[in-house]
């Protein structure tokens, strides 16, 4: 049984670093990239943000017996597989987990400018997911 505490929890979680990431991105990418301190917070919200929507969909796919999926990537096909969120949205997620490896595993310098971009343009795709994840549990 998918639980609506877990999720909801996961879900304030995603809107508290979303909240943080717009206050970050909120200044000039001169001022942003200026600031190891925003830098470092921005790559830290991002990575509990798209680690909190792994958790939800890993938790619904084993809650509700779908497939298991092989990786990060696959979580978010195998919620499109079931229905839950759109090919689009589960293309552009799947971007995200692996965005999420380079953060984590630092698999070489992760460009200032990218992790700009994606605050300004990509949050709106982790928003779309919680609200997905909503309508699908409730």
């Amino acid at each position: 049984m998918i639980s609506k505490d877990v999720v909801n929890a996961m879900i304030d979680l995603i809107d508290e670093n979303i909240r943080l990431i717009k206050e970050i991105r909120s200044q000039s990418y001169d001022s942003f990239s200026g600031s190891f301190r925003d830098i470092q917070a921005a790559k830290h919200s991002l990575q509990e943000a798209i680690e909190a929507c792994l958790d939800i969909g890993s938790h619904i796919i084993a809650e509700q017996g779908f497939r298991r999926p092989e990786d990060y990537r696959e979580i978010f096909k195998v919620l499109e597989e079931n229905g839950i969120i759109d090919h689009v949205l589960s293309e552009k997620l799947q971007e995200m987990a692996q965005f999420r490896n380079l953060l984590v595993h630092r698999y070489g310098q992760i460009d200032t400018r990218r992790i700009y971009i994606i605050m300004s343009d990509d949050l709106k795709d982790i928003q779309e997911f919680a609200k997905s994840i909503l309508k699908y549990i409730y």
